[in-house]
């Protein structure tokens, strides 16, 4: 079954699809520092912190710590984790799943 966004709009398509043509780190830079805000990439990639380590099973307090980001914030990515769309979960697990493509692999 195909998945259902209630944010589904013609505007959003065509973002999602210039997403989509990115082909690398630099893209994605240029990419987003042209469409976002020093501040709203930063938020992004918190959030995203926050994701990974909730799923590592951190505490608040620890997550806290690490990534500044306030107990309201990570309680609202909490709720997305166990009620979500499961975007963070499919991100997390296929960012588990490669390498970086910037970093080569490591020489026995």
């Amino acid at each position: 079954m195909e998945y259902q966004s209630k944010l589904k709009r013609d505007d959003i398509d065509q973002l999602f699809d210039a997403v989509l043509t990115l082909e690398d780190r630099e893209d994605c830079y240029r990419f987003f520092e042209d469409i976002c805000t020093i501040n709203e990439i930063h938020a992004i990639a918190q959030r995203l912190q926050v994701a990974k380590l909730l799923s590592e099973k951190k505490t608040y307090s620890e997550i806290e710590s690490i990534t500044n980001a306030s107990t309201a914030t990570i309680s609202r990515i909490n709720k997305c984790l166990l009620y979500g769309a499961d975007g963070y979960k499919r991100v997390l697990e296929r960012l588990g799943d490669t390498e970086p493509k910037d970093v080569p692999a490591a020489e026995e």
